[in-house]
């Protein structure tokens, strides 16, 4: 099986920072599409960034110009520096990985969250 593990979250005030991190770890043969998603209360899930093993990234026009996605093929882990947070940033973020598992089974494996809380 795999397990993703996500670090990095916490309460920080308008216009500060956070780096959250997840590492993926288990019965894996290659990590492919690493991604962010994030829930507010009351509001859907929404896809914040992802990136290819290629190092491809795509973000949501609300992140554009403030987060950034980023990994490590080494390690499988996967990385979302964020800055310039603002309250509509707080959420629940996840972190979710396409993952080829060693019995070569592609499925997308997901977090438990971490907690994004930004203060006025």
């Amino acid at each position: 099986q795999v397990q993703l593990v996500e670090s990095g979250g916490g309460l920080v005030q308008a216009g500060g920072s956070l780096r959250l991190s997840c590492a993926a770890s288990g019965s894996i043969f290659i990590v492919r599409t690493m991604v962010w998603y994030r829930q507010a209360p009351g509001k859907q899930r929404e896809l914040v960034a992802s990136i290819t093993r290629e190092g491809s990234t795509n973000y949501a026009d609300s992140a554009k110009g403030r987060f950034t996605i980023s990994r490590d093929n080494a390690k499988n882990t996967v990385h979302l520096q964020m800055s310039s947070l603002k309250p509509e940033d707080t959420a629940v973020y996840y972190c979710g990985a396409d993952v080829t598992t060693t019995t070569i089974i592609t499925g997308r494996y997901w977090g438990q969250g971490t907690q994004v809380a930004v203060s006025s």
